[in-house]
């Protein structure tokens, strides 16, 4: 009994320490008008990079490896290695265009996300990641939950989970541990650096 009232207790105190939307209204309106800051921020740094790993998995099919993404306004390039089956590939965004490389020859089209699951089988938000990523909302539609120190802790949007397991110290600071999963979708990325002007 003893055990689970402690457990009990344990919960609450779980439960409080994250503000959601069921926190009192003027803390979580502070909360929010600090992000909306720090995407205001972040939105005037339109080149950034980052060098790190990844995880993607749908259903059975999955893979993991190097990654190093350079955004440079709405473009991207995103290369992807894996060591141990020495496999690389590459998606790339220029002028409107999509691009993807080294999986059984390139193939061109203008949805990311369409020409990767069609190489891969696997369902990545790539447009929507280059927000999430940087712990910003792509667009309208997303509930956020907030961590003690104020920063997101769960972002929900367009059918997504998006947790942000660890933070750096940067001002504005940037997530260093991303883990996103839909249905049995799931990309997990720890970012060993990143680069922001």
């Amino acid at each position: 009994m003893i055990r689970q009232r402690w457990i009990f207790a344990a919960s609450l105190a779980l439960l409080a320490a994250c503000a959601s939307p069921s926190a009192p209204r003027a803390d979580y309106q502070a909360l929010l008008e600090h992000q909306a800051a720090r995407e205001a921020a972040l939105a005037q740094r339109g080149d950034w990079s980052f060098t790190g790993r990844i995880a993607v998995s749908q259903g059975s099919n999955g893979g993991s490896g190097r990654i190093d993404w350079r955004q440079h306004g709405d473009d991207f390039d995103i290369r992807l290695s894996a060591p141990i089956s020495r496999q690389t590939w590459r998606l790339s965004r220029a002028d409107g265009k999509v691009r993807l490389e080294g999986l059984g020859g390139p193939r061109e089209g203008e949805d990311a996300e369409a020409l990767l699951a069609d190489a891969t089988g696997w369902r990545i938000p790539v447009t929507a990641m280059t927000a999430w990523v940087r712990g910003v909302r792509a667009g309208t539609g997303a509930e956020l939950e907030f961590a003690p120190g104020g920063l997101p802790a769960t972002l929900k949007q367009s059918g997504w989970t998006v947790d942000y397991r660890v933070w750096n110290q940067d001002d504005p600071a940037l997530p260093t541990k991303v883990f996103a999963e839909s249905g049995d979708a799931r990309v997990r990325l720890v970012v060993d650096q990143w680069q922001t002007p």
